[in-house]
């Protein structure tokens, strides 16, 4: 049976999802040992990250209250960065310092840019000049304006707006390629995106982020979905992406409190 093949740790790592996704994910999990009866041994059976456990730890959002399914490539491939939630750097406090993003915000390539598509969506930052010089300016009024000054606000305002921050492929291996894990999380996530259609209406966004996100096209389930892509945002072209910046500018993320009623 495919749920003997599921290793206990995996099973275990279910605790940190929300009780509405636990039963989807094991059926999840399921199906990647069905598809590839080899690979969640073999995966228990040494190191990846996210470490404690974390693998999961993106579904701490209750299913119902999913809007957009963020989905990246894979987890930061240093253990103090990778959380189990897409592109949210473990090692990242504060977002700003006194000239500029913060260094941890800078060390994280995808977040930095996230942020500044953010800034130029909301006017603060002119695309065409994101460099340091422009964002001391910008990190000063952020510092005193009562704006979000953390990454874990960051996180609660998109828990807000009910996004599922998610990963092609939840775990980071060095010696394996992200693609090829990535395939093989695929029955996994097109599971997971069974339970949203069946489960959520309206349908929540898929956000896809660069070329292993949009592997999921490939799923017969991401036609239920809305859907926006675009390239990765370890891109320096993902500032200016034109298609982000309508989807996340009306959000006001970088703002402190409350989101407006969806």
């Amino acid at each position: 049976m495919p749920e003997n093949l599921v290793p206990p740790s995996l099973l275990d790592a279910l605790s940190l999802a929300h009780p509405s996704w636990r039963p989807h994910l094991l059926k999840g999990l399921e199906a990647v040992a069905r598809a590839n009866p080899a690979y969640l041994p073999a995966l228990a059976a040494h190191d990846y990250l996210p470490t404690q456990q974390r693998i999961f730890a993106a579904f701490a959002q209750p299913l119902a209250e999913v809007r957009y399914v963020l989905v990246g490539e894979g987890p930061y491939p240093r253990a103090e960065s990778a959380t189990g939630v897409c592109f949210m750097d473990g090692a990242v406090g504060s977002l700003w310092c006194a000239t500029g993003l913060s260094k941890t915000v800078n060390r994280a390539t995808s977040l930095r840019n996230f942020m500044k598509m953010l800034l130029v969506a909301d006017g603060q930052l002119d695309g065409a000049s994101t460099g340091g010089a422009a964002m001391q300016p910008v990190a000063e009024r952020a510092l005193s304006s009562g704006g979000i000054v953390t990454l874990a606000q960051l996180q609660d305002n998109l828990t807000r707006h009910g996004f599922l921050l998610l990963n092609a492929a939840l775990v980071f291996r060095p010696h394996v390629k992200p693609v090829v894990d990535a395939r093989a999380w695929l029955p996994f996530l097109q599971t997971v995106l069974a339970a949203l259609a069946d489960n959520v209406q309206p349908a929540p966004t898929l956000v896809l982020w660069g070329k292993i996100a949009e592997q999921l096209k490939q799923l017969p389930e991401t036609a239920r979905f809305p859907q926006v892509c675009s390239e990765h945002p370890y891109n320096l072209s993902f500032i200016n992406h034109a298609g982000m910046q309508e989807l996340f500018g009306p959000m006001r993320l970088l703002q402190a409190g409350k989101p407006p009623a969806q």
